[in-house]
This record gives structure tokens, sequence and C-alpha cells, in this order.
């Protein structure tokens, strides 16, 4: 780590050229020439548990089985422009990046362009819904409805979009999320019926059910650190989160209740960056994640599912019922389609921002 803390003048330089729409972060850059014959991959990650947890159950074991090492890199939460022009410039701080479908969708795009490379990597052991040609799934998660159990003693507690969107019936503080993703499919389940299709989304009828309950949300929250934050304070009697963020004030134990029915699913993988001298070694990384006992291992610190289904032979049972891909609550779950987002992202955001303002 110290040879990275010298290297902050070269890091400045480097992102510089990445453009001037990228903001300046903290990660090492090494030059391509230099990594090139250096048994090394920078990965980004989110940091806090995903570094715990991917420490334990991948990095350091990778290094350990292969002398290949792991450095992984904190980044902002949507990596795709910064990504971008990496590829453009063909400037590589990072070999791999962990991404969700959304995302890599919008990397992947025919009108856009392709910045990653496909996978390759033959893994029939992950079920086939949680891969595709640039991204294996390492892990499922799912933006679900919490409640504050304490604030509904007395009276019925929501369980489903309709409900969170019922102010008469479900009188309450709300926390929805600052963003058209998810809180548009929210917003539109609430209207449908079960086993009515959720895309394309009917964005007419999912604003004007926003704009019914818009002056009873009283955060519009940016990150899943803030509403771990809402909920364990109890600033808010339901919020719209990722599962494992409330499941991190139940362990804390806050009187908080994950409804997993209408979970929105999607799944994060390790995309491979297009033009990285380093390809071949990062599908052998890949390959590596794969592994049931390994996906098992990370859970200890992130409570997201694994996308391998025999994992589950290796978690506690009272920790597997508490993942995004229990059988359970996986049953009534939908999948976030991210190749709408990829063709949509853009005009919603603007849409959903001139809204918010109205």
């Amino acid at each position: 780590m110290d040879s990275i803390k010298e290297d902050v003048t070269s890091r400045r330089s480097a992102l510089k050229k990445v453009g001037a729409a990228v903001s300046v972060m903290a990660f090492p850059t090494i030059w391509t020439s230099a990594r090139a014959q250096s048994k090394q991959l920078v990965i980004r990650d989110p940091g806090g548990p995903y570094s715990d947890g991917f420490g334990e159950a991948f990095y350091k074991p990778f290094k350990a089985a292969t002398g290949i090492e792991i450095i992984p890199v904190v980044a902002q939460s949507d990596p795709t422009s910064l990504i971008k022009g990496m590829v453009e410039s063909k400037n590589y701080a990072w070999d791999m990046a962990l991404l969700n479908r959304q995302s890599a969708d919008v990397l992947t795009d025919k009108k856009t362009g392709f910045y990653l490379e496909e996978v390759k990597v033959n893994a029939p052991e992950i079920p086939e819904k949680f891969r595709s040609q640039y991204l294996i799934a390492t892990l499922v998660l799912q933006s679900v409805l919490a409640i504050r159990t304490d604030k509904f003693k007395d009276r019925p507690m929501p369980n489903s979009w309709a409900d969170f969107f019922n102010v008469k019936d479900f009188p309450g503080r709300r926390a929805i999320r600052r963003n058209p993703a998810d809180t548009l499919e929210e917003a539109y389940l609430a209207t449908l019926k079960r086993g009515e299709a959720v895309y394309p989304i009917n964005t007419q009828k999912a604003f004007e059910n926003l704009s019914r309950i818009k002056k009873d949300v009283q955060v519009w929250w940016t990150g899943g650190a803030q509403t771990s934050q809402l909920l364990k304070a109890g600033e808010v009697d339901m919020c719209t989160t990722w599962n494992a963020r409330a499941q991190t004030v139940i362990d804390e134990g806050a009187p908080v209740k994950i409804i997993w029915n209408q979970g929105l699913w999607s799944v994060e993988g390790f995309a491979i960056l297009k033009g990285t001298p380093k390809a071949d070694m990062c599908r052998e990384f890949i390959k590596f994640t794969c592994d049931a006992q390994r996906q098992a291992l990370y859970t200890k610190h992130l409570s997201y599912g694994p996308s391998n289904p025999d994992a589950y032979k290796y978690i506690d049972p009272v920790k597997a019922k508490k993942l995004p891909t229990f059988p359970e609550n996986m049953a009534s779950s939908i999948q976030i389609d991210g190749r709408y987002w990829s063709e949509n992202k853009d005009n919603l955001t603007e849409r959903f921002n001139t809204w918010l303002l109205s």
C-alpha cells in the first residue's frame, strides 16, 4: 500500500485523461505497460463489507492458489462513465469492476458501444438466469420494502408495493430512492395485479402513483448507508432499500422487518474491461469466484445471496433464511430488466428529476 500512497501525482494525472466528467477518486493508477507482466489484478468493488467478504472468500485464497494479487479499489456507485473513459483512452486503472446487470447492459449496448470483454468462462454451476455473455453473477440482491415493526404494533403492516403506496390505510413516514431505477418499478407494481408484466414500465401510471404520495415522503435517499441510518434511528416507518442494508440494522437489534414479497432482484458480478491486457487472468479469477464454498464464505460479512445454489450446503440455516436467493425469498421476487434501463436510463432520469422538482 506504501507504493500506492506515493503515486498520488501519477494517479491524479491519469484521472484527468479519463475525462472532465469523471470525478476524482482515490484509486491506484498502475500503468498498463508496467502491469502487463505483473501478477496483479486491480478490481473495483464498493468497499466496506464487500471488501471484507470478498477478501476472505476470493482475494486472499486466489493469491494463495495462483500467486496473482488482487488489489481492490473503492469507487463510485455507478462507475459506467469512468469505465467508458478508461476503455476509450486505453488507460486502465482497473482490470475488472464489480457491476450490477443494469450497468453491464449499459456498457454493452449496440447503440453506444461495447466496453466489456466477453466472459468466456464455463460455469454451469451458476444458473443460466444469473449468467450473461458479459457477466457471471457472484451475488444476487433484492430491492425490498423495510418496515419498522414498532410503528405497526396495533395496526396492519404493509406487505406489498400496493400497501406502500396506500397512504390512507397505511399512514406513516416514508423514504424512497431518489432515482428512477427501482422507484418506477415499485410505483408501477403497486398498480398491477399479481402476474401482470412489469416491463415495459407504464411510466405515466408510475409517475401518477408517485405523485399521489409525494407529500408523504419524508426522505428521498441517495445511498444505501443512508437507508440503514434512517431505519436504525426510526426516522421513517417504512423505506425502500436493498436487503443487506436492512439486514444490517436487524442484526444490530433494530425492530425492522424485510418484506420479501415483490422484491426486485438483480445480480452483481465481476466484469472485464474491454482491452485490458489481463483478460485471461480476469477469467481465471471469475471462475474461481463461482465455487460454492467460497461464495458461502462472503455471506458472513455480506447479506446478499450466493449465485451458486450449492453454497447453501455450507451456510448456517438461520443465516440462509436471510439471503435473497433462499428459495422462499425468491418465490415472489421479480427480475429487474437491465436492458430496459440501458435503453431508457438517460431520458427517465431527466424526467424523474424534473418531476421531483415540480
